[in-house]
C-alpha cells in the first residue's frame, strides 16, 4: 500500500479518475475505462468505504487504483489494505514514517483478504 499526505494527494475529476461518496452503492456505476476511485472516509468513525472497496475488488473486479481519502489514520491502514485500498492518502498531521511501521508491523495473515483471497493454509 502507498502511503501520501494530503499535501501529495491531487483530486482530479475526469472520465478516468472518479470520486465516489461513500453512500453510493459501487455496483450501481460503469467503470469502463476508469484507471482511479477515490473513496471517502468523511469520518474516523465512517467505514462505508470498506465495503466500497471490497465490492469494487471482488465483485466487480475493478483492477484499477483505490485511494483513500478523508479521516484516515494510522489504526485504520491495516484494514485498508486487506478491503483492496492500493493508495492511503492521510489526513494532515498524521505521520507518514509512523504510518509505515504499522503497516510493516503485519508482515501475513491467516484469512485471504479482499486481493489475496486464498488463505494461508491453502498456498503451497
Amino acid at each position: 500500500m502507498n502511503i501520501i499526505t494530503t499535501q501529495e494527494h491531487q483530486s482530479v475529476e475526469s472520465p478516468t479518475h472518479i470520486t465516489l461518496a461513500n453512500d453510493v452503492d459501487p455496483r450501481t456505476l460503469d467503470l469502463s475505462g476508469v484507471t482511479r476511485i477515490d473513496l471517502q472516509f468523511p469520518k474516523f468513525t465512517d467505514g462505508r468505504a470498506y465495503s466500497q472497496a471490497f465490492l469494487l475488488r471482488r465483485r466487480l473486479r475493478f483492477a484499477g487504483e483505490l485511494r483513500a481519502t478523508g479521516d484516515v489514520l494510522i489504526d485504520q491502514l491495516v484494514q485498508m489494505q486487506r478491503t483492496g485500498f492500493d493508495v492511503a492518502v492521510l489526513k494532515d498531521g498524521v505521520d507518514a514514517s509512523a504510518a509505515q511501521r504499522q503497516l510493516d508491523r503485519f508482515a501475513g495473515f491467516y484469512q485471504g483478504s479482499a486481493v489475496q483471497t486464498q488463505p494461508h493454509f491453502a498456498k503451497t
